[in-house]
């Protein structure tokens, strides 16, 4: 007998199985590329295998940490700028492990789209693998999820999954941070993956032409200083930590300078950092100025060119400067720890942080 009933398939859903296919098959060459040892970074199992010991770990405590890149994706998919939003997808998870005193291990990602485009998909995950190379630790599986419906036509979501180690009793806890001890900053590369809801706000209202060269910067478009992916700073500061130098780490992120360094200090200890300790970036003071933006607001919102700040006893300032310059840092001593209630000011002119004459070289009237 035979049925007037249609025959569905998951394909005329909006899934297509063959599509994911293809691009586990295109992909395994850039995951294979990020083998360490401890894995082998095959792809297509249910799940991947790591070995500590492999790794060189004899008493290991693992450290664990997921995030994503925030609205920056947004200008990716706008802007056709995939090649290196997944840098920013590894750079956001392996900074919070590092500051751990954790080196980072393994990763994976979750992509998230409505209609797979292999192509694009593709250019992120070669951008998440030159993140792990960097990084220093294996993409070992992830998860492609289809899903019509839930997202519009060409966009995309993205999410990280990090594993690290540490020796037990080697992590940097924020215990041994004291009265004293020197706030060093490492720069950063740009804006990092945080405050971009407040950048795409400003770039609505104040009708940035992000195609063109930037006005602080004629010899680079607008959305190339915005997109340029977050810093890693793994391997420049590992030797640093293993050898017991530092006393803590932050990651400056989501709250910017204010609310990110207090998170390592014991009870008791305020970081008191000095804005006018090295210079805003242009493309910071860019921002200020657009948006009339409060030095308080910048604090709290970007990381105002330092993406990580490390708590060191004064004798090691030298030598950690020295050090960390050769291995490709830019470093400032940006500020002390003292007695106080935990917490952090930011203290210093509004020029300091608005680098007023670097903006009004630039001011749109």
């Amino acid at each position: 007998m035979t049925s007037n009933t249609p025959s569905y398939t998951y394909e005329q859903a909006g899934v297509s199985i063959d599509a994911g296919n293809a691009l586990v098959k295109a992909i395994g060459p850039l995951v294979k590329a990020t083998a360490r040892p401890g894995a082998d970074a095959d792809i297509g199992g249910f799940g991947g295998f790591f070995d500590p010991r492999a790794a060189g770990y004899v008493d290991p405590l693992l450290v664990a940490a997921n995030d994503g890149v925030g609205t920056k994706v947004k200008l990716a998919i706008e802007h056709d700028r995939h090649d290196r939003i997944g840098e920013d997808l590894v750079a956001m998870c392996v900074n919070d492990l590092i500051v751990q005193g954790a080196e980072p291990l393994f990763f994976l990602d979750y992509f998230a789209t409505g209609k797979l485009d292999n192509g694009v998909a593709e250019r992120v995950v070669a951008g998440i693998a030159q993140g792990c190379r960097m990084a220093g630790c294996a993409l070992i599986g992830g998860e492609t999820a289809e899903m019509p419906g839930m997202y519009a036509a060409g966009d995309y979501d993205l999410a990280g999954f990090c594993v690290g180690a540490v020796e037990r009793g080697e992590q940097l806890t924020g215990d041994r941070v004291t009265e004293g001890d020197v706030l060093l900053g490492l720069a950063s590369s740009g804006v990092h993956s945080n405050g971009y809801s407040l950048v795409r706000r400003l770039a609505e209202d104040k009708l940035w032409k992000l195609d063109r060269p930037a006005l602080f910067d004629q010899d680079r478009l607008l959305i190339d200083h915005l997109i340029e992916p977050t810093r890693i700073y793994v391997k420049s500061l590992l030797p640093a930590i293993r050898a017991g130098r530092i006393h803590a780490l932050a990651h400056i992120t989501g709250g910017g300078l204010t609310e990110n360094v207090p998170r390592v200090l014991p009870a008791g200890l305020h970081a008191r950092i000095d804005a006018g300790a090295w210079q805003q970036p242009r493309l910071m003071a860019f921002f200020q100025g657009q948006g009339n933006i409060e030095p308080a607001e910048m604090a709290r919102t970007f990381n105002c060119g330092i993406g990580m700040v490390l708590a060191v006893s004064a004798d090691e300032v030298a030598g950690l400067i020295a050090d960390l310059t050769e291995a490709g840092e830019t470093v400032h001593v940006i500020g002390a720890i003292e007695k106080g209630q935990r917490g952090c000011t930011v203290q210093g002119s509004a020029e300091d942080w608005s680098a007023r004459e670097a903006w009004e070289a630039v001011h749109l009237a």
